[in-house]
């Protein structure tokens, strides 16, 4: 959605550099504005195309009866093991686009110095499911932790 209205402002702005001849954008610059908007949509097309696929394959995650394990990366792999003993918080969150397409963002935060696990592009009901019952198990363990 943010790349069709960059696309638009684009597209605006190079109409503007090639029509109305504002005096302080050089020629060669008014002569090849079109590029801007029409290279921008190629790549907001590439990005749709292949960045969910890219996605899919470099991000992994499990929750199992007593850690959760995230990995991420394609280059570089990282590894996330988080104890369920550890947990401090679990978040689930959605932003307006996420909201559209129905899907949740699960973080789960510990005391950790490496910072919190994150799941994004959960199905929502799957995202409060998971979030919900790793509350309760990590309450139930919150004696347990040393």
């Amino acid at each position: 959605m943010g790349n069709v209205v960059i696309v638009a402002v684009l597209g605006f702005a190079a109409w503007g550099a090639m029509t109305v001849g504002w005096s302080w954008i050089p020629g060669w610059v008014g002569d090849n504005a079109w590029w801007a908007p029409v290279v921008f949509a190629v790549f907001g097309v590439v990005e749709t195309a292949v960045v969910p696929r890219f996605r899919y394959r470099v991000h992994r995650w499990e929750v199992t009866e007593d850690v959760i394990y995230t990995r991420k990366g394609w280059i570089g792999r990282e590894w996330q093991l988080v104890p369920i003993s550890r947990i401090q918080t679990v978040d689930h969150t959605q932003g307006w686009t996420e909201r559209m397409f129905r899907v949740a963002t699960l973080e789960v935060q510990t005391a950790s110095h490496a910072g919190s696990s994150t799941i994004e592009g959960l199905d929502v009901d799957r995202a409060r499911e998971i979030s919900e019952d790793l509350a309760v198990r990590a309450g139930d363990l919150q004696d347990d932790a040393t």
